[in-house]
């Protein structure tokens, strides 16, 4: 009775992990957990025990492990049958109960099962009878495309689940008193002996029949299935590979020969590629599998907490149960769900291996693989490693037909393990093999166990990989997917936290509706729209709300153990508050200056790189995002432009505030000082092509720092050849060009040619900031230019007011649990030295005197010295007007980039100066 006690100790082992998924499932619908609402597991439990005392009775050799493997397992299917289909939870105990019921009986009165090779022709007619009764008219009846039910009045029945069953316990029959015959090949085809034709016949039978069920009643899992169990029975009882090589071409046929005329096999194999290529239809119950799946991360969000049953994947309490699992018990509950189907697979392959006779070693066989393959199969398909097949999870699944088989099959194992032999009389017992009754030599059966074991193995460890791939590794890209409505649900469910600006002014916040939900709206109407983005369950996410998507989410930047604590056990907490670096009257002057033009604004605080402010026009209130997307996407709608942030998403010529550029880095290199003179006529030919000032304006003799005041094209035009195309383009690099810059928005990198491509006039041209040329052709592989961003401009503005440093340019000032504890502050720091302090000065200093005297005087503020550059970037029929200016020039708190399409010259210093302002106001410097 020593296996028997080990088997009560199992089976009170795993009583306390069911009674715990009930209890959970308790707490989740706010009841107490008390003996009532335990009253299921301990019922459960009750059966067990009971079919455990007849084991006791009538099987006290019978493998310990194995029932209470089969308790774990359809414990853990009750409780979750119970959470996702309360309604069918009833009949699902019911035919549980049936099924302990019926591995009792087996157990009790099937004490010879070597009686089965007397009947095992009626077994097989038997068995194709139930097989193929889904094909009778009237009486089959075809449920998610499989014909594959019997119906009965009001109740359906999937007669392949018990006729699998009885065509093992055939072909155990068969194979024991055949199996010489069919390891004897006497046909001799050149080197090789291969099998006669009658000793085919089985195999092609088994193929036959497999075809069948995937031609007529469209059942492709249940064809494998029966299929493979046929294989792997085979394998053990001859030990031939040849039949697994043989079977595994024949199913290769059968399975390109179905692809090729049948559409449902297309769609499985088309759906298993890409579910998310018609991820509405076809694909739907895939993808919301792999969303569920990805979700539970490795501890899973906790039992009810999914939303597996909230968006209803079809059949997810059958088919499909495996994705609630993973996603409610994590990467951990369902590796380990999964460890327990392999520990069945052993514990029937040892049973195999003892059983006193072939037949029992068979039957052993079959029922484990019937099982195994089943889990496999099923799992495999929910997790997108093998193609998806309407197969029910062995003991988990719901279904009355699947869990009756399933301890039918239990009842056979047990009853195998009864009749094992002692070691030392399975010993012996190899000594007559000739006997039908005993078992084939022992240590081929151990080895041909054995390699099957190993392959078993193997799969399941592939299962596993593959979940840890899905839940681990790419969880975040199916997470962030844009049709991903698991996402968009839980974050409609919780309270994304709020955006504001330094100065306090909500740009974003949720705010609950009458449903429990959460709606995201934006309170300051226009303000900063371009930066702030949107959250949207339809659109995604962009801007800053999807920058800091999982911040706001409160899946990031924890302040505390405890928000780390709730965020690992899956508990909903409100989102983290992100507080930007913008302040708000000086987001509303640039938009301001701005209104009724097309162009961008950013200003920026040089010493730390904060952006004070981002604009972009035309604007949109941010409310209204969804009908500017919806608009956008219409056919002659051109909302998209107003969507579009022209300080970051859109590269202009940057005109002659490029000669900033240029001129620092020519002090840098001692090319020219600020008083070396230069000839300035209104057009002049250099490398064979000409370069002018703007409106041919001709100024004679001037110093660097005249020209720069002037903005003289041919005087930078000349100082560029001078300097050449190299150094321009390295100096031009240094400021920012060519470089990626991390920053939270969507940028672009702003362009310089290669100079190796740069012809004399195009150098030129460059150095007074005019992109001419071709550009990117054969002949000039890199682009022309230069071209840059706004934020480019005013990064290169900041490094000149900085002393050469340009700081990293950053959005986010500090980040708040909901508790208002800090739990991010933004530390400056350093992009790249672009030149020299002493170079900057000096250019600072050259700078003033355009705002002093020069193209500029619209930029400048009464009380307070302003150094900057205007630019005027001439197009074929209007010119955009730039303006980078900075203050106070002595020592600059505030930088302004401006670019007014299409506008005036002087446009840009025009519109710059009261931004300029206000920023110097805010800061309470004027």
């Amino acid at each position: 009775m020593a296996r028997r006690n080990i088997e009560l100790v199992l089976l009170c082992i795993a009583a306390p992990l069911v009674g715990l998924l009930f209890a959970m499932i308790a707490i989740n619908n706010g009841q107490v957990v008390d003996v009532n609402t335990l009253g299921v597991p301990l019922g459960i439990f009750g059966a067990f025990f009971v079919a455990h005392l007849t084991l006791r009775a009538f099987a006290p050799g019978a493998d310990p492990a194995i029932l209470p493997l089969s308790f774990a397992l359809s414990g853990i299917g009750i409780a979750f049958v119970t959470r996702l289909r309360p309604d069918l939870a009833v009949g699902q105990l019911l035919w549980l109960f049936v099924g302990i019921g019926c591995m009792i009986v087996i157990v009790a009165f099937f004490r010879n099962l070597d009686k089965v090779v007397n009947y095992k022709y009626t077994l097989m007619i038997v068995g194709f009878v139930l097989l193929l009764s889904p094909l009778i008219p009237g009486l089959g009846q075809e449920i998610y495309g499989s014909r594959i039910w019997l119906h009965f009045g009001s109740y359906s029945f999937q007669p392949g689940e018990v006729a699998k069953l009885v065509i093992v316990l055939f072909l155990a029959g068969y194979l024991a008193q055949n199996r010489e015959m069919l390891s004897v090949f006497t046909v001799r085809v050149g080197p090789f002996r291969l099998p006669d034709a009658r000793t085919l016949m089985p195999l092609l039978l088994m193929w036959g029949v497999a075809l069948l069920i995937v031609v007529f009643e469209k059942d492709l899992g249940s064809a494998v299935v029966f299929f493979f169990v046929f294989l792997i029975m085979l394998y053990v009882a001859t030990g031939k590979k040849f039949y697994l090589v043989c079977g595994l071409l024949l199913i290769a046929v059968g399975g390109l020969g179905a692809f090729a005329v049948f559409d449902h096999v297309q769609i499985r194999v088309q759906t298993w590629l890409d579910p998310f290529a018609d991820a509405q239809n076809t694909g739907y119950q895939l993808t919301q599998a792999i969303y569920s799946i990805a979700d539970g991360d490795l501890f899973g969000v906790g039992l009810g907490r999914g939303l597996a049953g909230d968006i209803p994947i079809p059949v997810v309490e059958s088919d499909f149960i495996f994705a609630a699992i993973a996603e409610e018990i994590g990467l951990l509950g369902a590796a380990g769900l999964l460890l327990l189907f392999l520990c069945f697979c052993i514990r029937g392959f040892v049973t195999a291996a003892r059983a006193k006779s072939d037949v029992s070693s068979f039957i052993a066989v079959g029922m484990t693989s019937i099982i195994v393959l089943q889990a496999f199969i099923i799992v495999g398909g929910v997790t997108r490693l093998i193609p998806l097949t309407g197969l029910t999870l062995p003991f988990i699944s719901q279904g009355g037909s699947s869990l009756l088989a399933s301890f039918i099959a239990v009842g056979f194992l047990l009853r195998c393990g009864d009749e094992g032999t002692g070691v030392a009389k399975e010993m012996t017992s190899a000594t007559a093999a000739l006997s039908t009754n005993s078992v084939l030599g022992r240590v081929s059966l151990g080895k041909r166990l054995t390699n099957t074991m190993i392959i078993f193995s193997l799969m399941f460890a592939a299962l596993v990989a593959n979940l840890t791939w899905i839940m681990v590794i790419q969880a975040d890209y199916y997470q962030n997917h844009a049709g991903n409505n698991h996402v968009m649900m839980k974050e409609a469910r919780n309270e994304r936290g709020t955006v504001s600006t330094y100065d306090g002014v909500v740009l974003a916040q949720s705010v609950p509706t009458d449903n429990g939900t959460y709606e995201r709206t934006y309170p300051a109407g226009d303000l900063a729209s371009h930066v702030i983005g949107y959250a949207s369950d339809q659109y995604g996410t962009a801007g800053i709300e999807a920058a800091c998507n999982d911040t706001l989410r409160g899946q990031e930047n924890f302040a505390s153990i405890t928000d780390v604590m709730n965020s690992l056990a899956g508990a909903s907490v409100p989102g983290n508050d992100v507080t930007l670096t913008l302040n708000a009257k000086v987001q509303q002057a640039a938009q301001d200056a701005l209104a009724g033009s097309v162009g961008a604004c950013v200003v920026l605080d040089p010493e730390t790189g904060a952006v004070l402010a981002m604009a972009s026009a035309p604007t949109y209130a941010a409310a209204d995002f969804a009908t500017m997307l919806s608009n956008a996407a219409s056919d002659g709608a051109d909302d998209e432009s107003a969507l579009l942030n022209r300080a970051t998403q859109a590269l202009y010529a940057p005109g002659s505030t490029f000669k900033m550029v240029t001129l620092a880095t020519a002090l840098q290199d001692g090319i020219v000082d600020e008083n070396t003179v230069f000839n300035s006529p209104g057009t002049m030919t250099i490398g064979n092509a000409p370069v002018t000032n703007f409106e041919g304006n001709d100024y004679g003799q001037l110093t660097v720092t005249q020209a720069t005041a002037l903005s003289s094209n041919t005087v930078f035009g000349q100082l560029g050849v001078e300097m050449g195309a190299q150094r321009l383009v390295e100096g031009a690099d240094q400021f920012g060009f060519d470089r990626t810059i991390d920053f939270p928005l969507p940028l672009y990198t702003s362009l310089m040619p290669d100079p190796a491509d740069m012809t004399e006039w195009e150098t030129a041209w460059a150095a007074a900031g005019e992109p001419v040329g071709e550009n990117q052709t054969e002949n000039h592989p890199s682009p022309s230019g230069p071209q840059a961003t706004v934020l480019e401009m005013a990064l290169v503005g900041a490094g000149i007011a900085n002393q050469g440093a340009i700081m990293q340019p950053y959005l986010v000032d500090g980040i708040y649990n909901a508790n208002g504890s800090r739990s991010f502050t933004a530390a400056p720091s350093k992009l790249s030295q672009a030149v020299d302090a002493d170079i900057a000065d000096r250019t600072k200093e050259v700078l003033k005197s355009v705002v002093t005297s020069g193209t500029g005087t619209a930029a400048a503020i009464p009380g307070v010295e302003v150094a900057g550059k205007t630019g005027t970037a001439e197009k074929e029929d209007s010119n955009d007007s730039w303006f980078v200016g900075m203050a106070p020039a002595e020592n600059p708190r505030a930088v302004v980039a401006i670019i007014i399409e299409d506008g005036a010259e002087g446009a840009g210093a025009e519109k710059a100066q009261n931004v300029l302002k206000t920023a110097l106001e805010v800061q309470g410097l004027l």
